[in-house]
Protein backbone atom coordinates (compact mmCIF):
# COMPACT_ATOMS: atom_id res chain seq x y z
CA UNK A 1 0.00 0.00 0.00
CA UNK A 2 1.06 3.14 -0.85
CA UNK A 3 3.13 5.57 2.09
CA UNK A 4 3.64 2.06 4.23
CA UNK A 5 6.65 2.09 6.04
CA UNK A 6 7.98 -0.83 3.73
CA UNK A 7 11.24 -1.23 5.23
CA UNK A 8 10.79 -3.71 8.02
CA UNK A 9 9.02 -6.06 4.72
CA UNK A 10 12.68 -7.14 2.92
CA UNK A 11 11.97 -10.26 1.43
CA UNK A 12 15.62 -10.89 1.16
CA UNK A 13 17.90 -9.86 4.34
CA UNK A 14 20.22 -7.28 4.09
CA UNK A 15 23.27 -9.46 3.88
CA UNK A 16 21.35 -11.64 1.22
CA UNK A 17 21.10 -9.02 -1.42
CA UNK A 18 25.21 -7.58 -0.70
CA UNK A 19 25.95 -10.94 -1.41
CA UNK A 20 23.49 -11.19 -4.69
CA UNK A 21 25.04 -7.86 -5.29
CA UNK A 22 28.73 -9.26 -5.24
CA UNK A 23 27.67 -12.24 -6.69
CA UNK A 24 26.88 -10.17 -9.83
CA UNK A 25 29.73 -7.74 -9.61
CA UNK A 26 32.34 -8.49 -11.91
CA UNK A 27 30.60 -11.01 -13.53
CA UNK A 28 30.39 -11.07 -17.42
CA UNK A 29 27.39 -9.89 -18.85
CA UNK A 30 26.32 -8.12 -15.40
CA UNK A 31 25.57 -4.33 -15.43
CA UNK A 32 24.71 -3.85 -11.80
CA UNK A 33 26.40 -1.02 -10.66
CA UNK A 34 24.96 -0.61 -7.47
CA UNK A 35 23.21 -3.13 -4.86
CA UNK A 36 19.26 -3.25 -5.36
CA UNK A 37 17.47 -0.73 -3.18
CA UNK A 38 15.46 -2.14 -0.47
CA UNK A 39 11.53 -1.34 0.80
CA UNK A 40 11.69 2.62 1.58
CA UNK A 41 8.67 4.17 3.47
CA UNK A 42 7.33 5.49 0.10
CA UNK A 43 6.96 2.24 -1.71
CA UNK A 44 4.07 0.85 -3.07
CA UNK A 45 3.55 -2.41 -0.97
CA UNK A 46 1.09 -5.08 -1.76
CA UNK A 47 -0.08 -8.62 -0.62
CA UNK A 48 0.24 -10.95 2.22
CA UNK A 49 2.94 -10.23 5.06
CA UNK A 50 3.72 -13.40 5.50
CA UNK A 51 4.83 -14.42 1.64
CA UNK A 52 8.32 -13.40 0.23
CA UNK A 53 9.24 -10.17 -1.00
CA UNK A 54 9.34 -9.17 -4.71
CA UNK A 55 10.73 -6.18 -5.97
CA UNK A 56 9.02 -5.80 -9.62
CA UNK A 57 10.00 -3.08 -12.44
CA UNK A 58 7.70 -2.72 -15.15
CA UNK A 59 6.19 -0.28 -17.20
CA UNK A 60 2.91 0.12 -17.98
CA UNK A 61 2.78 0.04 -21.61
CA UNK A 62 4.74 -3.35 -21.44
CA UNK A 63 2.47 -6.38 -22.30
CA UNK A 64 4.62 -8.60 -20.66
CA UNK A 65 4.49 -6.19 -17.60
CA UNK A 66 0.54 -6.93 -17.74
CA UNK A 67 0.72 -10.33 -18.07
CA UNK A 68 3.36 -10.43 -15.20
CA UNK A 69 0.52 -8.50 -12.69
CA UNK A 70 -1.66 -10.62 -13.43
CA UNK A 71 0.01 -13.68 -12.14
CA UNK A 72 1.32 -12.13 -9.03
CA UNK A 73 -2.28 -11.16 -8.14
CA UNK A 74 -3.48 -15.03 -9.05
CA UNK A 75 -0.23 -16.70 -6.88
CA UNK A 76 -1.11 -13.70 -4.06
CA UNK A 77 2.29 -12.77 -4.18
CA UNK A 78 3.36 -9.38 -1.65
CA UNK A 79 5.24 -7.59 -4.14
CA UNK A 80 6.90 -3.61 -4.49
CA UNK A 81 6.09 -1.85 -8.02
CA UNK A 82 8.64 0.42 -9.07
CA UNK A 83 8.53 2.24 -12.32
CA UNK A 84 10.76 1.72 -15.24
CA UNK A 85 9.06 3.39 -18.28
CA UNK A 86 11.08 2.28 -21.24
CA UNK A 87 10.24 5.68 -23.46
CA UNK A 88 11.99 3.97 -26.36
CA UNK A 89 9.39 1.30 -26.94
CA UNK A 90 6.67 2.37 -24.93
CA UNK A 91 6.30 6.51 -25.59
CA UNK A 92 3.34 6.84 -23.11
CA UNK A 93 4.62 4.59 -20.19
CA UNK A 94 6.60 8.06 -18.68
CA UNK A 95 2.79 9.74 -18.10
CA UNK A 96 1.31 6.84 -17.16
CA UNK A 97 3.69 6.04 -14.55
CA UNK A 98 3.24 9.85 -13.46
CA UNK A 99 -0.60 9.01 -13.60
CA UNK A 100 0.19 6.46 -11.14
CA UNK A 101 2.40 8.30 -8.34
CA UNK A 102 -0.36 11.75 -9.33
CA UNK A 103 -3.67 8.72 -8.17
CA UNK A 104 -0.91 7.72 -5.08
CA UNK A 105 -0.84 11.04 -3.80
CA UNK A 106 -4.79 10.89 -3.46
CA UNK A 107 -4.68 6.98 -1.80
CA UNK A 108 -5.65 4.99 -5.19
CA UNK A 109 -2.17 4.11 -6.37
CA UNK A 110 -3.04 0.37 -6.29
CA UNK A 111 -6.68 0.95 -8.22
CA UNK A 112 -4.92 3.36 -10.44
CA UNK A 113 -2.09 0.63 -11.16
CA UNK A 114 -4.55 -1.81 -11.95
CA UNK A 115 -6.89 0.24 -14.19
CA UNK A 116 -3.71 1.03 -16.23
CA UNK A 117 -2.73 -2.60 -17.06
CA UNK A 118 -6.19 -3.55 -17.65
CA UNK A 119 -6.50 -1.17 -20.86
CA UNK A 120 -2.77 -0.51 -21.75
CA UNK A 121 -3.70 0.97 -25.38
CA UNK A 122 -5.68 3.63 -23.91
CA UNK A 123 -2.88 5.88 -21.91
CA UNK A 124 -3.26 9.10 -23.49
CA UNK A 125 -4.56 12.17 -21.17
CA UNK A 126 -8.26 12.08 -22.06
CA UNK A 127 -8.49 7.97 -21.03
CA UNK A 128 -5.81 9.32 -18.21
CA UNK A 129 -8.35 11.89 -17.07
CA UNK A 130 -11.50 9.49 -17.61
CA UNK A 131 -9.63 6.77 -14.93
CA UNK A 132 -9.33 9.46 -12.77
CA UNK A 133 -12.96 10.19 -12.68
CA UNK A 134 -13.64 6.70 -12.31
CA UNK A 135 -12.01 6.50 -9.40
CA UNK A 136 -13.37 9.29 -7.49
CA UNK A 137 -10.01 11.04 -7.68
CA UNK A 138 -9.97 15.06 -7.69
CA UNK A 139 -9.03 15.56 -11.32
CA UNK A 140 -7.82 19.02 -11.18
CA UNK A 141 -5.32 17.72 -8.36
CA UNK A 142 -4.21 14.29 -10.27
CA UNK A 143 -3.37 16.44 -13.43
CA UNK A 144 -1.27 18.70 -11.43
CA UNK A 145 0.11 16.11 -9.55
CA UNK A 146 0.76 14.05 -12.61
CA UNK A 147 3.01 17.05 -13.81
CA UNK A 148 4.85 18.20 -10.61
CA UNK A 149 8.21 17.99 -9.88
CA UNK A 150 8.16 15.93 -7.50
CA UNK A 151 6.28 13.33 -9.30
CA UNK A 152 8.33 13.57 -12.28
CA UNK A 153 11.57 13.21 -9.36
CA UNK A 154 9.79 10.01 -8.26
CA UNK A 155 9.20 8.38 -11.46
CA UNK A 156 12.92 9.18 -12.29
CA UNK A 157 14.19 7.56 -8.79
CA UNK A 158 13.02 4.09 -9.78
CA UNK A 159 14.33 4.38 -13.57
CA UNK A 160 17.67 5.11 -11.86
CA UNK A 161 17.55 2.72 -9.02
CA UNK A 162 16.30 -0.01 -11.57
CA UNK A 163 19.28 0.70 -14.06
CA UNK A 164 21.99 1.14 -11.26
CA UNK A 165 20.76 -2.37 -9.62
CA UNK A 166 20.77 -4.22 -13.40
CA UNK A 167 17.61 -3.36 -14.96
CA UNK A 168 17.55 -3.94 -18.99
CA UNK A 169 14.17 -4.79 -19.62
CA UNK A 170 10.58 -5.02 -18.29
CA UNK A 171 9.61 -6.57 -16.44
CA UNK A 172 11.97 -7.30 -13.95
CA UNK A 173 11.61 -9.35 -10.56
CA UNK A 174 13.82 -8.88 -8.04
CA UNK A 175 13.30 -11.93 -5.55
CA UNK A 176 16.09 -12.42 -2.42
CA UNK A 177 18.44 -9.92 -4.18
CA UNK A 178 18.19 -11.75 -7.56
CA UNK A 179 17.06 -10.44 -10.95
CA UNK A 180 14.72 -12.47 -13.03
CA UNK A 181 13.74 -10.41 -16.15
CA UNK A 182 11.03 -11.43 -18.07
CA UNK A 183 7.96 -13.35 -17.29
CA UNK A 184 8.52 -16.06 -14.14
CA UNK A 185 8.36 -19.43 -14.77
CA UNK A 186 6.48 -21.64 -12.68
CA UNK A 187 9.50 -22.53 -10.10
CA UNK A 188 9.62 -19.21 -9.28
CA UNK A 189 6.27 -18.37 -9.03
CA UNK A 190 5.41 -21.13 -6.18
CA UNK A 191 8.51 -19.43 -4.67
CA UNK A 192 6.53 -16.67 -4.32
CA UNK A 193 3.17 -18.06 -2.72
Amino acid sequence: MAGKDARSDVGASPRATEDAARRDEGTPGSLRSAPLPGPRPDDHLDGPPERPLAIVYADYECPYCALLEQRLREVGARRIFRHFPVRSKHPRAWAAACAAEAAALQGRFWEMHAALFADQGRLEDPHLWARAERLGLDVDRFDADRRAEATIARVKRDFADGVRAGVVTTPTLFLDGVAHAGLPDAALLSRLR
